[in-house]
């Protein structure tokens, strides 16, 4: 169809200015959206009314606007087509039609409290204690303008109650915006150290070893569409059992304390230029942090880190795509940190394929990543009327294969001498298949092996919820 349209602007007999080189934007209009405001819609649009735009690019321009009103994570389609054109003076109607997903998430909670499937599958013996559970309330478009609002109470290892509210823009422009939270944590088991870079851990049935409480406010400013920038201010406030630091690791807070209260500012920038955020075949994404922890206010704490990640995503014709992923860690303050401020790999995102089972702790560290992967083709299914919620009712599935190859160093100058895998080069690799879900829930079977001559199968999951 859109084709059509730009091969009709070329060759109507009707009007002469039709063959110009530029067509105007006359109005663009939303259809399919019930909850969301339609303004929200179009700020995410890279054409908007009243622009003047090429016909060489308008196609492209089209393509990837659809690509960032999904990147939203409120939609399950999103289709931008011709709704008239006025050939006599190259005046373009467009039209946004939107399927909206499912925004409320009342969902039990049951989780896992190690970092991974295969740490709670293979070395904690599928025990249930290490099991989260309750429920959390999750509104992902609480008042139509992208704002997401999350209310969670978790029992099980870790008991936590917690609100977050982030609300996109406040101001006219969209380019502002707010978000906070606070929690409160508490555990019966702390991990207190690491020892062959693994996490050492101590139980009380009794008692409660290990509270947190935290609180942030941060400010959002998003002036285009790809980068953004967040100011961020916070409050820690520790707690440990006596029994920690007199018995097992005085180091945990340093100093043998056993509180630690402290402030903290950081600024994020980010650039995302990413295709599809959730799985990515093409396009960049860069991202940077300063964090400043305790500002003279207490002693607890003092430290300045650097964070950087940048993925570069590059499509080989339309079945294979290679993706090259850079992190970085560095701490400008070179004193010893308290143990559980000392992360650098195994946590979160930031792991080696087949170094799953470890950690590595480290004032600074460097990794490489890259996945070649092949498309292996695209089902959907149907469930239908048993599915009661529209939005659930199709479901696309995507399969991908994966070759991947990773190189990592962690700098451990403090500890490195318990932890063999710290201050060496490591490298992992190995084979997987990515499963996609709807639009961005993300399954990850890998067959992986590392420089130690060891292998498994791993699980990773994302459900973006």
């Amino acid at each position: 169809m859109r084709i059509l349209f730009l091969a009709a602007l070329f060759i109507s007999p009707y009007c002469v200015k039709a063959q110009l080189d530029f067509v105007y934007i006359d109005s663009i209009s939303v259809r399919g959206h019930k909850k969301t405001k339609e303004n929200v819609i179009l700020r995410e649009m890279l054409i908007s009314a009243g622009d003047t735009v090429s016909l060489a690019e308008l196609s492209v321009l089209m393509d990837r606007s659809e690509e960032l009103i999904m990147n939203t994570g409120l939609f399950n389609m999103a289709e931008i087509s011709f709704k008239a054109w006025e050939g006599a003076t190259n005046r373009v109607q467009l039209l946004v039609n939107v399927e909206e997903a499912w925004y409320f998430y009342p969902v039990p909670i049951f989780e896992l409290a190690d970092r991974n499937f295969n740490v709670w599958w293979v070395e904690q013996g599928r025990s249930l204690q290490r099991l989260n559970f309750g429920m959390e309330f999750a509104h992902l478009n609480f008042s139509g303008k992208r704002d997401r609002l999350k209310i969670s109470a978790k029992y099980g290892y870790t008991r936590k109650y917690a609100v977050s509210y982030n609300l996109p823009f406040f101001n006219k422009a969209q380019t502002m915006g707010l978000s906070a939270e606070v929690a409160f944590l508490r555990n019966r088991e702390i991990n207190y150290a690491t020892t062959g870079n693994k996490q050492d851990f101590f139980r009380d049935e009794e008692n409660f070893l290990y509270q947190r409480f935290r609180t942030d406010l941060a400010l959002s400013y998003r002036p285009r569409i790809r980068a953004s920038h967040d100011f961020i201010t916070g409050y820690r406030q520790n707690k440990i059992d006596d029994i920690v630091t007199q018995e097992k690791n005085p180091d945990f807070f340093l100093d043998g304390r056993s509180f630690q209260r402290y402030f903290l500012l950081a600024y994020r920038f980010a650039y995302d230029k990413r295709d599809v955020r959730p799985y990515p075949w093409k396009g960049k994404y860069f991202e940077a942090i300063l964090e400043k922890d305790g500002l003279g206010i207490f002693d607890d704490r003092n430290a300045l880190t650097f964070w950087a990640n940048y993925r570069h995503y590059l499509p080989m014709g339309k079945r294979w795509s290679l993706g090259l992923e850079s992190s970085a860690k560095f701490s400008f303050i070179r004193e010893q940190q308290p143990y559980n401020d000392n992360r650098a790999m195994g946590f979160g995102s930031r792991y080696l394929h087949g170094y799953e089972y470890y950690i590595m702790d480290g004032l600074d560290m460097l990794m490489g990543r890259s996945a070649l992967r092949f498309r292996l083709g695209e089902w959907g299914m149907d469930f239908g009327k048993a599915v009661p919620i529209k939005a659930f009712q199709k479901m696309p599935i995507r399969f991908y294969l994966s070759l991947n190859n990773d190189l990592g160093y962690a700098n451990d100058p403090y500890t490195g001498r318990l932890n063999p895998l710290s201050n060496r080069i490591l490298w992992g690799g190995g084979l997987g298949l990515d499963i996609v879900l709807y639009y961005d829930k993300v399954i990850q079977i890998e067959y992986s092996f590392n420089d130690l001559l060891e292998n498994g199968l791993f699980l990773h999951l994302n459900l973006n919820i």
